[in-house]
């Protein structure tokens, strides 16, 4: 079976089927020992009425109890090693399924980790879970069609040359009940791979809107919607019921003629064996072991049927993941290692300007606005935006990467101890490094509040936090990283008035003689920056210091001017969610 630390190798990513078949070339010692094992079972199977036949003729029929003895000591040791047989084939399938299973997980997880940010542009985060839940499994348990699906085919040959022996008429019956079965089931498996293939599709789509509710829920409820989206998952829901009844028809007819075909299979055949039987054409032993042979391929009868409608789902599936491995991450051409001193960051597109050494702040009434610029200086998108005067995607992403950070206030944090949280994986840091990171994003009262202070776990995503709890660990993280160019996406917008002037103060201090550009409308923060950039309809309008542009800018001031102070819950573990944005970051950055 596949190490868990192992290179998966590369994926076939041609079509389902090909995915399907480099599953079992991955692994051809075990498929080919799945499907040895397997049709030596099925053929003792077979040998078991040939065996009973024997002793019938040769020793009930004839008196012989020697020649009874014989034969009924040799059933009972094929019976043995059959079962033996069958725990080795049993064994030896589940490991295929395993490889199957694990092997895909590592591409799956791999393709996710090498598309990185450019992922929740390329595929949503519904159809991402619908591979993990649903269609690895469904991959893995299509490949025992490797071991009982070929002992299925040697066993029905084989039994067809016994019965040849027996009765050329039966053995015809027997080879034209394959083709047959093939012709009552091919419909409904074409069929089943439409109706399982939109399924899979707005499974994907309802899945991605529980991830939505799971996240916003106490968001919608301030703001009124959740009525609204109850509508629309309600809408869907019925969708994906009304598509998996349609599946289930076809699978029930599937299942249905599995179990029947044979059943109407051994009838007609015992049915005519008997007739043979009374003329005296075969004799009573033979008619006993055509029951028996017929019995057993009730067995590869019923597989053929099934395994039509396992693989059909295990393509469906396939082509999903084939879907996500075919995707390719952002495009990185750049050659040039990245400006030797800190310097400019200009996006055309919005005239925005980001000078090195200064707080930036960047106003606009859209956040969708303000998060595109972001993702363009940050290069998570393409533009033509430049750095130090020459095009951003000309430098090298990794060196990009390194000195410019993007830091979004729906960015992940990954469950573990408040510790890793804060610091990452990136590089150790000290003691005084994490205080002061967590002193800068005014979060020490988060420490002092937990029994077991850094040391103390977190939910997956800081769901044992509150909202602007989350805000400002995430902003420590981003500022511990002690980045070059540091771009922020709404880095107060869940904390209350006393909070936010903390944290726009300290942030001001932290990040003095670097380079770092915040969107807001706060005019908390707005106050400490070095310059305000007011952004209408995707261009810069207005320049200047947050008083200079409430002077002299009436909509700037209508944006961001606060009469009253609205009530904001208190930031003591009861912070207000953030509002939904849209935004267009990365959730993993």
């Amino acid at each position: 079976m596949i190490d868990a630390y192992a290179d998966p190798g590369t994926p076939d990513s041609r079509g389902g089927w090909w995915y399907l078949w480099w599953l079992v070339t991955r692994q051809p010692g075990r498929s080919l020992a799945g499907a040895l094992l397997a049709s030596v079972w099925m053929v003792l199977l077979a040998a078991t009425p040939y065996l009973m036949s024997r002793a019938v003729d040769d020793g009930l029929q004839r008196g012989d109890m020697g020649a009874l003895a014989l034969w009924s000591g040799a059933l009972f040791a094929v019976g043995a090693v059959n079962a033996w047989l069958s725990i080795l084939r049993h064994r030896t399938m589940t490991r295929v399924r395993m490889d199957a299973n694990f092997r895909t997980v590592k591409v799956v997880v791999g393709q996710v980790v090498r598309l990185g940010a450019a992922l929740p542009h390329r595929a949503g985060t519904g159809e991402v879970v619908t591979i993990g839940v649903g269609d690895v499994q469904t991959i893995s348990q299509s490949l025992t069609v490797v071991g009982p699906g070929v002992g299925a085919v040697v066993v029905y040959a084989a039994v067809a040359g016994l019965l040849l022996s027996v009765s050329v008429p039966l053995a015809a019956v027997v080879l034209l009940g394959a083709p047959l079965t093939a012709l009552l089931v091919g419909p409904l498996t074409r069929r089943l791979q439409r109706a399982e293939g939109e399924y899979r599709e707005r499974q994907g789509v309802l899945t991605a809107r529980i991830g939505d509710l799971a996240g916003g829920l106490r968001v919608l409820g301030g703001l009124g919607g959740k009525g609204l989206f109850a509508d629309a998952f309600r809408h869907d829901s019925r969708r994906l019921r009304e598509q998996g009844y349609r599946v289930g028809a076809v699978t029930s007819w599937l299942q249905a003629l599995g179990s029947g075909l044979p059943v109407l299979f051994l009838a007609v055949v015992t049915w005519l064996a008997a007739r043979l039987a009374a003329r005296g054409e075969i004799t009573v032993g033979e008619l006993v072991s055509v029951y028996g042979y017929v019995a057993v391929l009730v067995t590869p009868v019923s597989f053929f049927v099934e395994a039509g409608y396992q693989l059909n789902r295990g393509v469906v599936a396939a082509r999903r993941v084939v879907r996500l491995l075919r995707l390719e991450p952002q495009e990185d051409r750049g050659t040039l290692p990245p400006p030797p001193r800190p310097a400019e960051l200009y996006d055309p597109e919005s005239d925005v300007r980001v000078r090195p050494g200064r707080l930036t702040a960047l106003v606009c009434a859209s956040p969708a606005d303000a998060a595109a610029v972001v993702d363009r200086l940050g290069r998570y998108t393409p533009s033509a935006a430049t750095w130090d005067g020459t095009p951003l995607d000309a430098y090298v992403l990794a060196g990009v990467r390194e000195r410019v950070l993007v830091a979004d206030n729906e960015a992940d944090l990954f469950a573990g101890p408040l510790r890793e949280v804060v610091c990452g994986a990136a590089r150790e840091h000290s003691a005084r490094e994490i205080a002061w990171a967590l002193h800068a994003a005014a979060a020490e009262d988060i420490v002092q509040g937990l029994d077991d202070g850094l040391e103390a776990a977190v939910a997956a995503q800081g769901r044992s936090l509150s909202g602007g709890q989350r805000q400002r660990i995430r902003l420590a993280r981003a500022l511990l990283a002690v980045p070059e160019v540091l771009l922020a996406v709404e880095p107060t917008s869940a904390l209350d008035a006393h909070t936010e002037a903390a944290v726009a103060a300290r942030l001001r201090e932290a990040r003095a003689g670097r380079t770092t550009l915040v969107t807001t409308t706060s005019p908390l923060v707005l106050d400490h920056a070095d310059t305000v950039l007011h952004l209408v309809e995707g261009k810069v309008t207005a320049t200047g210091s947050h008083r200079a542009l409430l002077a002299r800018e009436p909509g700037y001031r209508a944006l961001v001017a606060r009469d009253t102070e609205p009530d904001a819950e208190q930031d003591t573990g009861q912070d207000a969610d953030p509002p939904v944005a849209g935004t267009a970051q990365e959730a993993a950055r």
